[in-house]
């Protein structure tokens, strides 16, 4: 079964150096679960970026966008490998009305805004019709605590876990365990020690 030791001897191995992607694809509850299977990611994370209201919330979001902020270890994969999954998680070609579900690819480094443009060059994208937001990140605005990891509520087996291991709200949110069970939770199928047949699924 999925112990407390478990998940701090998996947290205790994640790489130290990591860099930062930030993507709207919609609600953030989907894409931050399907980030989290990704091998290579290591921490995920949903927020507000987009928009100039100052301290957005979910009640009071004004001009910000659902984004999901992904962790990840530069020597599994790249900036370019994640373009590739943000772009197949949304339809690029049509912008919800609604900006708080809108499409944004966001970047942060030259780096990044060079591989943006290595991928629409290569892609087989019309760039006269794509929809899609690209803009650099100006600022990323953490969502409440029960936003994050949505798909682990109501899995005791899972919560129970981390309560064990004396994880708080932040702890849980910043954890990669965490990231791998709440994709898990969410159907997608994750590469993981602790998620091998013989581990109990049960959600009770």
């Amino acid at each position: 079964m999925l112990t407390p030791t478990v998940i701090e001897a998996f947290d205790a191995k994640a790489p130290d150096t990591t860099e930062t992607a930030t993507f709207g694809l919609g609600c953030f509850w989907g894409p931050d679960a399907a980030a989290g299977a990704l091998d290579g990611v290591v921490r995920t994370r949903v927020g507000y970026a987009g928009g100039t209201t100052p301290e957005p919330s979910y009640d009071a979001m004004g001009d910000h966008t659902e984004v999901v902020q992904l962790k990840y270890d530069p020597d599994q994969l790249s900036f370019g490998d994640l373009l590739e999954w943000a772009f197949a998680e949304h339809h690029p070609y049509k912008q919800p009305k609604k900006r708080q579900y809108q499409h944004i690819v966001f970047t942060e480094t030259a780096d990044q805004r060079d591989q943006l443009q290595t991928y629409l060059a290569n892609a087989e994208l019309d760039r006269e019709e794509i929809e899609t937001r690209l803009e650099p990140l100006e600022d990323f605005h953490v969502a409440e605590e029960y936003h994050q990891k949505f798909q682990l509520r109501g899995k005791r087996w899972i919560t129970e876990a981390f309560d064990g291991a004396g994880y708080d709200a932040t702890a849980v949110r910043e954890s990669p365990a965490a990231a791998k069970l709440n994709a898990h939770a969410a159907g997608h199928d994750v590469d993981v020690p602790f998620l091998e047949p013989s581990y109990d699924r049960r959600s009770a």
